[in-house]
């Protein structure tokens, strides 16, 4: 257990806020603008709370609401609570994918802690890339720091009907082009998706790196799964505005909580609530930033044979409001304890163990919560594929693929790039059927740019009418955590940057090979190496902005996808004063 820091001792926002020289009455004064009396500068914890509300951000709609009660908190055990508006990513808006500004916003906030005057962070997260982001920056400045998440949206209801955020929408859209669903009836079925303020109901991106933050130990113990639109949210932000003024006073900080073990933990976990295969790139990214040894391999020896027991969509059939009322991510934590798949030692922002917080706690629901032996899937760790197809490795979310598809051969169905794919996938002459691979180019960190959300590609209605629900798909994309089906994703090196991927022509045979963990092109290694060697880029490249700062320092999948610069910088350093 952590030694706690000596208190009273003199804080990080001192050196703005205490003593009597010109540059000090300089901040003091200006902020005392707002109606704030002079006492509360007297070297109580100054938190900053880093609010990722925005209109745009719809998922986040509500965490003006929550600001105010983790102020509540803040106050109530002694501290200083500024509430700070920091860059927000919306999946769901940002364009050409919220994925190229998730380092940017790492960025801003990173540089938003270290330039001001704060002892602590909340980070007020909730929509995909806001609580990888703010994670990551936080974990580079290394203060303490504390995730509270908005939570998720309520059930949503279709004639009789669960529907599940994106996953539904990905379902809906393939049965129109089925003939199965008319567009009336999808538009009417619009309403019934997001009918409460909120992140995706399912075990999307957003759920899954909630859980995650939960299962690093960055989040109190129950944030993950708490409705965005139940009371029990408010408590936990009250709860957690509390929290951060100890472990100001404590000194308690990331990169005391997020160690290879929690790391470890994480992992096991999005294995065992059959979770987004987006937690792999902001996992890597995170550990990244805290200095953490994590690879693509550590997700294979440690998922592999976790087994995945929470039956959500898009891997089961329940929500996350089911989740929640059936004890949420502490009984996952507590199963994979008495599995012997949880380091319980492992420290959390509580000042607690992983185990002490959930050791015990009672699964009120065995069919939201499943026995091990009624698993959905026995296996259900991300599966990192490699072969000289993903020489550097490609993930596949097992508890969402189709068990029949999971050894296959077939015949390569090309697309150069997402235009591409849009231009041709409803052609009736495309020369395709359920046996093919689909293999997609150019969508990777660099390609698209950003990695955008397109590896799920929508089957071709010639072979959606004849009943296939699913079809091997290969790019080197993502895909929302929402969606579902035998999808090959991250694969690396990307096609943009003169991988194997971008070599793939229309008639190759390509064979996959989950149990044995192989992703093959069927040519010879004489004919592979000539076409790479001929290869050459395809893409524009921009030229200003921070588009082109992206395309310059953008690592690979593979590693995360962090800005190469932004790696291994962690310190707290006070910028100096230049009044």
């Amino acid at each position: 257990m952590k030694k706690k820091a000596e208190w009273p001792r003199r804080l990080r926002s001192q050196e703005w806020y205490g003593g009597t020289s010109r540059d000090v009455i300089y901040h003091r004064g200006w902020l005392k603008n707002q109606g704030y009396p002079h006492d509360l500068f007297d070297g109580r914890p100054v938190i900053g709370i880093l609010n990722t509300w925005s209109d745009m951000t719809p998922c986040n709609g509500h965490l003006r609401e929550l600001a105010e009660k983790v102020k509540a908190g803040v106050w109530e055990a002694g501290g200083f609570p500024l509430e700070v508006p920091v860059f927000s990513a919306s999946e769901n808006t940002f364009r050409p994918t919220a994925m190229m500004y998730r380092n940017l916003a790492a960025l801003a906030v990173e540089e938003a802690i270290r330039g001001q005057p704060m002892d602590g962070c909340v980070l007020l997260v909730g929509c995909d890339k806001t609580t990888p982001s703010l994670i990551m920056g936080a974990a580079s400045c290394d203060l303490p720091s504390i995730v509270v998440t908005g939570g998720p949206m309520l059930n949503g209801y279709f004639r009789g009907e669960r529907v599940g955020s994106g996953t539904h929408l990905w379902k809906f859209s393939e049965m129109v082009k089925a003939g199965e669903m008319t567009q009336a009836e999808f538009l009417e079925a619009e309403a019934s998706m997001s009918r409460s303020s909120g992140t995706c109901n399912t075990m999307g991106t957003a759920s899954t790196m909630a859980s995650m933050a939960e299962a690093l130990g960055m989040a109190l113990s129950g944030n993950a799964a708490i409705p965005g639109v139940d009371s029990r949210r408010k408590v936990m932000a009250q709860l957690t505005g509390r929290r951060i003024v100890q472990m100001v006073k404590d000194d308690l900080k990331p990169s005391e909580i997020m160690t290879k073990q929690a790391f470890e933990n994480a992992i096991r976990t999005n294995a065992a609530i059959g979770g987004s295969t987006n937690a792999v790139i902001h996992l890597l990214a995170i550990a990244g930033r805290v200095g953490i040894d994590l690879s693509l391999d550590d997700w294979d020896r440690c998922g592999r044979d976790v087994p995945t027991i929470v039956n959500l969509m898009p891997s089961g059939k329940y929500l996350m409001e089911e989740f929640f009322y059936a004890g949420g991510l502490p009984v996952v934590l507590k199963r994979l304890g008495e599995a012997g798949l949880l380091h319980k030692d492992a420290l959390t922002v509580s000042g607690e163990t992983v185990w002490d917080e959930v050791k015990d706690v009672v699964n009120w629901n065995e069919d939201v919560i499943l026995p091990a032996e009624k698993a959905l899937t026995a296996s259900g760790g991300i599966v990192v594929l490699r072969g000289n197809l993903a020489p550097k490795g490609a993930v596949l979310k097992p508890s969402a693929a189709s068990p029949h598809l999971l050894v296959h051969k077939g015949r390569a169905v090309v697309f150069e790039d997402i235009d591409d794919y849009k231009a041709k996938i409803n052609d009736d002459n495309l020369d395709i059927d359920e046996t093919c691979i689909m293999v997609m180019k150019n969508c990777g960190p660099k390609g698209y740019p950003g990695m955008a959300e397109v590896g799920n590609m929508g089957l071709p209605p010639k072979v959606l009418k004849k009943g296939i629900l699913d079809m091997v798909r290969i790019s080197d994309a993502r895909m929302s955590g929402t969606a579902y089906g035998t999808v090959v994703l991250h694969t690396s090196p990307e096609a943009a940057v003169g991988g194997p991927l971008a070599v793939v022509k229309n008639g190759d045979m390509i064979e996959l090979d989950v149990p044995n963990r192989r992703l093959h092109l069927d040519i010879s290694e004489e004919e592979l190496a000539r076409r790479l060697a001929e290869w050459q880029p395809s893409h524009d490249l921009p030229t200003s902005g921070y588009a082109f700062l992206h395309q310059q320092h953008v690592e690979g999948a593979d590693t995360g996808a962090d800005l190469d610069f932004l790696k291994g910088c962690r310190g707290n350093a006070v910028g100096k004063d230049s009044h």
